[in-house]
């Protein structure tokens, strides 16, 4: 089967379990829902089945009333700005002024988020002072295309300072890789007492972090004077992943600890590090010879799946999960077909091109 075709046998899957208005948290404007419906619209634009399309504006209408009101959502998570990103491709495709005033409603949130002395973006109002790397995905995007189609310079300029410092206070010089969170205060439990670092490196959060600067240097001009330096902290970041990549062709859920035997692969970050290393090749970010560590990674994935009937079943997911110390991590559930592991997935198949 080609990617094209896995991508749509899971679309298919979660469509009939799911009507979609009641994709879970139901009835809540969340990254759930935004991150499955963000990979299904991926994979519309590459079979053209209205279906999927279709199935993504439900969901959306059933919680934007007939004055563009977003009905539930919580203004003081950077997790219920992410779906926002699905207003663009209904916009465009419908002129429906609606979309516009719920997109103009969450940019006002982002422009009045609270942050920390440093000018990083708490990532929930009741989280304070503290950056987490998932904040650049859920953020990020929607504020770069907003930027750039309706000509607001300020706000891609934003993101772009919230990439770069989030890459300095979480960067691990030694191994490359970006810790999960950032507390500005030091005074989280898990929190170093010297830098405010998390301890681990949790692999969605990086898995985030690679997609979305990609996604968001699609609406970046090659002149800006940041261009170069976000391509290099994106650059940097895949080739240090590249060397934690198992004999599987996966990766870890703690990336850096293969060898204990408490970790374990983590399906959801496995799909987003190949989906970044496909898009950073085809960019020109990575050269060519990085293609191998993306078609494992493939592989590696699509070995994992399994079927029931016609449903496919995309395993070995972590389910959402906070910062904390070692045994957080490892401790973890795991879920099947779980829509930010399943929206990772149709990430990783549009971006497979095969």
């Amino acid at each position: 089967m080609k990617a094209i075709d896995y991508a749509k046998a899971s679309c298919d899957t979660m469509m009939r379990k799911f009507e979609a208005a009641k994709l879970p948290p139901a009835g809540r404007f969340h990254y759930h829902q935004g991150v499955f419906l963000s990979g299904m619209t991926e994979t519309y634009k590459q079979c053209r089945d209205e279906r999927y399309f279709n199935y993504m504006r439900a969901w959306v209408d059933s919680l934007i009333d007939r004055d563009g009101n977003i009905l539930n959502f919580d203004r003081g998570q950077l997790d219920d700005i992410m779906p926002g990103v699905l207003l663009y491709p209904l916009l465009a495709g419908s002129g429906d002024v609606r979309y516009k005033k719920a997109l103009d409603t969450l940019i006002g949130v982002l422009e009045e988020f609270p942050k920390n002395p440093l000018g990083g973006f708490w990532h929930k109002s009741y989280y304070p002072e503290q950056m987490w790397l998932d904040g650049l995905y859920m953020a990020g995007p929607i504020m770069a295309e907003y930027a750039k189609r309706f000509d607001k310079p300020s706000l891609l300029d934003e993101v772009v300072a919230q990439i770069l410092l989030m890459e300095e206070v979480t960067r691990d010089s030694a191994t490359g890789l970006w810790c999960h969170a950032f507390d500005y205060t030091k005074s989280m439990p898990w929190a170093n007492p010297e830098t405010g670092k998390s301890p681990e490196f949790w692999g969605r959060a990086m898995g985030w972090v690679v997609v979305a600067v990609q996604q968001i240097l699609n609406f970046m001009e090659e002149t800006h004077p940041m261009y170069e330096r976000v391509r290099r902290a994106a650059r940097d970041l895949l080739i240090a992943l590249t060397k934690y990549q198992t004999e599987s062709g996966l990766w870890c859920q703690v990336v850096d600890k293969a060898d204990d035997p408490r970790n374990w692969t983590e399906v959801s970050c496995s799909c987003l590090f190949t989906a970044g290393l496909f898009m950073a090749v085809r960019s020109g970010i990575l050269p060519d010879e990085y293609l191998k560590y993306a078609r494992r990674g493939y592989e590696g994935v699509i070995d994992t799946l399994k079927w029931n009937g016609e449903d496919l079943i995309v395993g070995k997911v972590c389910v959402g999960t906070g910062v904390g110390d070692l045994a957080h991590y490892y401790g973890r559930p795991t879920s099947e077909n779980d829509l930010h592991g399943v929206g990772a997935f149709l990430i990783m198949c549009a971006e497979c091109g095969e």
